[in-house]
């Protein structure tokens, strides 16, 4: 096990550089090397790295590549720093350079990061919970060229009347919207967030029935979010219940109900 520092996994956020984390914005202040995919992290999130860390963008490398190239810098003593764009966790493709990093006894560290799915729904300005409508939302990619599992196909987990957010599906909207639309219906609002938080953002509204025509016209085919679910009407003045959070009439152990 060698005593170097540890390789850092950062979840940069969707794109706006101030929504990195205080602790992922100091992780690449310190950073020697920063490993990036250029195709889809940010330039400006860079700009918390030090201008004499090396700067490697993995979008034309292979994982065997990348890892090779992290595990000689950090065997060299260098602070090594891998970023992801939005949260590691969800589809960032960590984990096989983890397993081969844990295999050559190199640590590790991961540092969480803003999802684009917060941020969509941020740029939207919309609760995706809501009372009496849904209280689950589904982080969710259609079937392409890589596959999902047959229980998670978009219409089976549609039928549960939830918020969908679907990731790397855009190019996909027809399929996404054929196989959705029997489950909600034809008129259940979809929003779709084209590259959330960066400066070119752009938000396109409709229904099931009309946003593959809107998405298309806009000439969106990568780099988008798709929001569907009841909870999107809310923006229509549709509210069905309110939080019993604020209730005036709810008791909870740090608020009394009314005495009358």
């Amino acid at each position: 096990m060698t005593d170097n520092f540890p390789v850092v996994f950062l979840g940069a956020g969707p794109g706006d550089p101030e929504l990195i984390t205080v602790k992922g914005q100091q992780a690449l202040a310190r950073a020697d090397v920063v490993f990036y995919a250029g195709s889809l992290v940010s330039e400006a999130v860079l700009g918390w790295a030090r201008p004499s860390a090396e700067k490697i963008n993995t979008a034309p490398l292979n994982l065997e590549q990348i890892v090779a190239q992290m595990i000689h810098a950090q065997r060299a003593g260098k602070r090594v720093v891998r970023v992801h764009s939005g949260d590691t966790a969800l589809f960032s493709a960590m984990q096989e350079q983890l397993e081969i990093l844990e295999k050559e006894a190199i640590p590790c560290q991961v540092i969480p990061g803003v999802t684009a799915a917060a941020a969509a729904a941020a740029a939207l300005a919309q609760e995706l919970t809501l009372p009496e409508v849904t209280q689950t939302v589904i982080l969710t990619r259609a079937a392409g060229r890589t596959p999902v599992p047959e229980r998670e196909a978009l219409g089976e987990l549609a039928g549960h009347g939830a918020t969908l957010v679907i990731y790397l599906s855009i190019k996909l909207i027809d399929q996404v919207v054929a196989e959705l639309a029997t489950a909600y219906g034809p008129k259940t609002p979809v929003a779709v967030v084209y590259r959330a938080s960066w400066p070119d953002q752009q938000i396109i509204r409709g229904t099931l029935a009309d946003i593959a025509a809107k998405v298309k016209e806009a000439g969106i085919e990568r780099q988008a979010l798709i929001l569907v679910g009841p909870a999107l009407a809310a923006r229509e003045g549709r509210l069905q219940a309110q939080s019993k959070l604020y209730d005036r009439t709810f008791a909870h152990g740090f608020r009394p109900g009314p005495k009358d």
